[in-house]
Parts: C-alpha cells; structure tokens; sequence
C-alpha cells in the first residue's frame, strides 16, 4: 500500500491509527466538526448549478441542421460532368480499318491442301483377304445352308383370341346425324305445319280389327291414303299398287289401311310370338335420275303433306340421300346409299318379346332381294339427347301402317303380297334372335 510519492525503505512500523474509545465512536462529534465536515462533502458532491443536461428544455436550435447546403449536395451540377468528347474506348479512330485499300485476297488463301484427303488414304490391301478367322470377310458371314428351324415354341392362336366381328351389325353413327340433307330440304314453314298438325292430332290409340280389315291385313290387301292431285295411284293386282308423280309434286305422304301392325293382333307380350312387318317399292326407270322418295311406317294420323320419319311417330329411310329418319326433321342420319332407278328396296319392323315384358324393335332394309346385317338398326341405340326425337309410338305400344313419301317425279310400285316379294327370306328372319 503506497502512502507518498515514493516509495518508503525504512524497516520501522508505519504509524497505526488511533484508537478511539467505543463510548466516544457512539456519541455525536462536536457541533463544529459536523459543520466543517458535512460543508465539505456537500461541495464535494454537489450537483452543478442548472437543471441536468438531459432535463434541460429543448430548444429549436438544438436539433436545427447547420446553415448551407449538405456536403453530399454541396457540389456543383458540372462536378460530376463527363469530360468533354467521346469517351477513351470510343475514339474515332480506335477501330476504323488501317489506311489505305485492304490487302488483296490472295485465291489459295481457303484453298485444300493438295492431294486427298486423309481418310481416302485407307484402301483394302492388296491381295486375297485373310483367312477366317483373322479379320476376313467371311467372319461375320451366314454358316453355309438353310437357317435351323426357329425355336420359339407353340404358336401363339391369336385368330382364337380375337372374336370375328364381321356377322355384327355397325356401330350406332353417333356421329352421323346431319344438320341439313345434302340432296332435298323442305322449309322452316312446312316443318313447322306438320309439327302444329301433329300437335292438334295425336296419335291413334289401339283398335282391334274388325273381320274385313284382319283379312285384308293377312292377305296384304291395303288401301291407300293420300291428299295430292299430282300423285296417281292405282291398284294392278292383289297386294299391288302402281304409281307416278308429276314433275313439281311437293311431299306427300301415302299411308296403308288397315294398319300392317296391330296391338291387339300382334303385340308380343299377347301372342308371344315376334311379329315382321314388311313391304317393297320398285323404282320404275322412267323415273328420275334421283329416286324422290321415302320408305317407312308411321302412326296414323300423319301429315299428308310431309315425308315419313320427320315428325312424331314415324321413321323413314329416304331415297335420295339415303339416310334414315327417327323424328327427325332436320337431315337424318348415315345409313345407306342412295336408291337407284330399276332397283327394288324393300323394308321391315321387327318386334321380338322380352322377358320382362318389353319389346325389341328392330327396322331392316333388303335391295333387290338381298338382306344384309349392315342394313339394320335398333330402334333404342344410344341417341342424342339434343338432337334426336321420341321414339314413341314405334316401340310396340301403337298400331303402324306403311308410310311412303314422294314428291317431284316418280315411277313407282308398291308391293304389299308376300308371294310378289323379291326377298323370301321373311320366314327365316323372324326366326333369328
């Protein structure tokens, strides 16, 4: 412990500090002694004179920015200047092309060296080539003679695992329908006539046969039914009817009478048997180069002057563009192709009983005596929501009559006598499944 500015080298004992009596250290010091001590500590200690620094009010000029501009914006606008003239690297001069004309292009400048070039430098040796075995030809060579026989096993039976489709009639045209005839269209007007005719006149309900109209249907005595004065027709035989249309005729339909389908007589779910209806038209040649009508059944009352298959209750397949017709007044849909003159087409119902008491309805179509599975349809394939017609009144439940339409100018004979068909094949089909 250091008392003075040196340091002490003598060995003697400092001075201990005076002993003060326990009675004297608790009893008060003098008055004057107080005084001078506690004087002397409060000047020692005493706060300087004024509120403290951070108390002091704040005045403007304390936190004011010192007069002139900012050092960062104290510079003038041309201290940042670029110096004047172009810059170092664009110099006018610093890529302009050297003086004078520009060296003459010499012709061997690009030019190949002489002589081939080095892959040609690799010819066959001379000589026969090398034996087998070291590089020759016949290295990779075929062994001499035929190939051994092929040892893949049992050939595998696909034409067993592939089911022949061709006995199968086609799919549904889902995407055959047409918004419009590419060959003959009636009006807006017309179509609209024969759907308020349809609306005014519902369809039949069925009827049971009397004696006359039974036997007539049996014998394929039928009537016909028509309201045109441009169409003549007129019965030749029994079950035999001749026609011609003039030049201008505008659609008419020709319906049968009696129906050829009866409820009472022929419906499935009463006899158990399945039921074909049938008839042929010939197309006369001295008709048109274009057949102007239409076959197909309907239920009666029809419009008399609108074709079959384009109102309620009647389906059609029509000549001149050969598509069919399901309540369908706009262009039908891809069936076949169009009728020709000279040509017999003859076409069909057939209605098969099912065991929950419905019907399967299917139409068919024959052409000079010929039936074929391609000239058939189901009446319930999957439609068109949007586009396709009820089918209502041709599933069984209404009694049908052969519906065939004209217009323009035909020749024409209508076949209703089983034993006149050229198809005689009728039998047989309501056979099948």
């Amino acid at each position: 412990m250091c008392f003075g500015s040196k340091k002490d080298s003598s060995n003697e004992r400092p001075p201990q500090p005076a002993q003060i009596p326990h009675s004297a250290s608790t009893s008060a010091p003098p008055a004057s002694a107080s005084a001078s001590a506690s004087g002397k500590m409060n000047q020692d200690f005493a706060p300087p004179a004024g509120p403290p620094p951070s108390k002091r009010p704040s005045r403007p000029e304390d936190y004011a920015a010192p007069s002139g501009p900012p050092p960062s914006h104290s510079q003038k606008g041309h201290d940042f200047a670029p110096p004047s003239g172009p810059p170092p690297s664009q110099a006018a001069n610093d890529f302009a092309p050297p003086p004078g004309p520009p060296p003459a292009r010499r012709h061997d400048d690009y030019a190949p060296p002489s002589g081939p070039p080095p892959r040609q430098n690799y010819a066959p040796p001379s000589g026969p080539p090398p034996s087998k075995g070291h590089g020759g030809y016949d290295d990779f060579a075929p062994p001499p003679g035929p190939p051994p026989p092929a040892q893949l096993g049992k050939k595998h039976a696909w034409e067993e695992a592939v089911p022949d489709t061709s006995e199968l009639p086609p799919p549904p045209p889902f995407f055959g329908a047409h918004d419009f005839s590419f060959a003959n269209n009636a009006t807006e007007e017309e179509a609209e006539a024969g759907e308020a005719f349809c609306r005014s006149n519902p369809m039949l309900e069925p009827e049971a046969l009397d004696p006359t109209n039974a036997q007539a249907q049996q014998q394929g005595n039928y009537r016909l039914l028509w309201m045109n004065e441009n169409v003549t027709i007129a019965p030749v035989a029994l079950g035999v009817w001749k026609g011609f249309s003039k030049v201008g005729t505008p659609d008419t339909s020709i319906i049968s009478w009696p129906p050829m389908y009866s409820v009472s007589a022929h419906g499935p779910w009463a006899t158990g048997r399945t039921k074909v209806i049938y008839y042929e038209v010939n197309f006369l040649k001295d008709s048109r180069q274009e057949i102007s009508m239409a076959l197909g059944f309907a239920v009666p009352p029809y419009p008399g002057f609108r074709l079959p298959g384009w109102h309620r209750g009647s389906l059609a397949v029509h000549g001149d563009d050969g598509h069919k017709y399901i309540n369908d007044r706009w262009g039908g849909k891809d069936f076949t192709q169009p009728f020709k003159r000279g040509e017999t087409v003859g076409i069909g119902m057939k209605f098969v009983p099912l065991k929950n008491d419905g019907v399967s309805v299917k139409i068919f179509m024959t052409r000079d005596g010929i039936h074929q599975r391609g000239w058939e349809w189901d009446l319930y394939e999957e439609t068109d929501m949007e586009q396709d017609g009820a089918v209502k009144g041709l599933d069984g439940f209404r009694d049908l009559c052969a519906a065939v339409g004209v217009f323009e100018k035909v020749h024409f004979e209508m076949v209703f006598a089983p034993w006149r068909w050229k198809w005689q094949g009728l039998e047989e089909y309501s056979k099948q499944l």
